[in-house]
């Protein structure tokens, strides 16, 4: 969808003037992997309109394939307007036009499997599932554990004005339940789900190999099973990017030994908890998908958990020093030596604007 971003703090009654940006919760993940050197293709519907023509045209300035993206000549592209401060924020207000448009209308018979089941990783988003029943009935369809899927990564993103329908958005709890890797928030698990604490949403979510709790400024807890399952398309291989880069080849478990900061031992489960460096922050918009798109960044590397979600760390920092929902992450060889960093020298990174481009620019004191 396209969003408009205010040329200024306050109420959305108050503010004069939006600059228009792209967004999306996917489409934010796909850029951000095609910006880390991934092959990505992103799948949606937008409208035979110019707010069509701009999604397309920038999201695939990225690098992002967009021959799955459908135009439809009856609907519109979603649109939103958003406040400057935190989602978490109790002045935060968003406004969604997305009623009846083109993205609503996808469904099981416009996305066929064969067409997303061509990665290595498929990622999807709970927002899709609020959008329409017959978006509901898409991720429940992409979702269904069968044989020859990919790694399917599943993004919670609760967003509560989306629900406000009528649907049950405990739903994605059992959409959650059909994913190798899901990434959900503490604060929209309790909200959506009840369930509250890290160590609660890992029970709720025991067919999940891979489950990344979200806190905040206190970073993730990443539980996993001692050997996860590694889909049929993830063995022996790597892409061309890792090849050039340090990442390990494949096969290798997406779980295992990662010398995490702190680990609790539960029967058939381990929780490592990864610190979030500190970060001095212009814009807080965009850097979920970033995490997703950094830890997603890790795994198909092979990486060791607490790698993978440093990863995700370091390209959610690098959208949190930027106004808007993208940017340009640090170079791969950078973003590995900070990933690499002991403890106590990840504990005392600070990142401000601009560390994504001269290494000097990142402080531990």
């Amino acid at each position: 969808m396209v969003t408009f971003l205010p040329s200024r703090p306050g109420r959305l009654a108050d503010v004069p003037s939006f600059a228009r940006g792209t967004g999306g919760a996917e489409s934010n993940v796909a850029c951000a992997l095609a910006a880390a050197g991934h092959a990505v293709k992103w799948v949606s519907r937008v409208g035979a309109d110019g707010f069509g023509d701009h999604l397309v045209e920038a999201v695939g300035a990225y690098g992002v394939d967009t021959s799955g993206v459908r135009r439809d000549p009856r609907r519109p592209t979603g649109v939103y307007f958003r406040t400057a401060d935190d989602r978490a924020a109790g002045t935060h207000e968003v406004v969604y036009y997305r009623s009846g448009s083109a993205a609503s209308a996808m469904s099981p018979g416009t996305v066929p499997p064969g067409e997303v089941w061509a990665g290595r990783v498929l990622h999807l988003s709970g927002i899709t599932a609020a959008l329409s029943a017959d978006c509901l009935a898409l991720m429940c369809s992409l979702l269904e554990r069968r044989p020859g899927r990919p790694l399917v990564s599943f993004d919670v993103n609760h967003r509560s004005e989306l629900w406000r329908s009528g649907a049950d958005p405990r739903v994605s709890l059992e959409l959650a339940r059909g994913a190798d890797v899901v990434f959900v928030g503490e604060d929209e698990a309790e909200e959506a789900w009840g369930v509250r604490g890290a160590d609660a949403v890992r029970a709720a979510l025991p067919e999940v190999g891979v489950v990344v709790v979200k806190r905040g400024a206190r970073g993730v807890t990443v539980f996993e099973s001692p050997t996860p399952p590694l889909p049929e398309t993830l063995r022996g291989r790597s892409s061309a990017a890792d090849r050039a880069g340090l990442g390990a080849q494949f096969p290798a478990p997406l779980g295992g030994p990662s010398g995490p900061i702190e680990q609790r031992e539960q029967p058939g489960r381990t929780g490592t908890v990864v610190p979030a460096p500190r970060v001095r922050v212009i814009a807080p918009t965009g850097a979920g998908d970033a995490f997703a798109a950094g830890f997603l960044h890790g795994t198909l590397r092979g990486l060791p958990a607490r790698e993978r979600a440093r990863h995700g760390h370091l390209m959610a920092a690098a959208v949190l020093t930027v106004p808007g929902d993208h940017t340009a992450p640090p170079s791969r060889a950078h973003a590995d030596r900070l990933a690499a960093l002991d403890d106590d020298a990840w504990g005392r990174l600070r990142l401000g604007p601009g560390w994504t481009g001269e290494e000097q620019e990142v402080r531990t004191p």
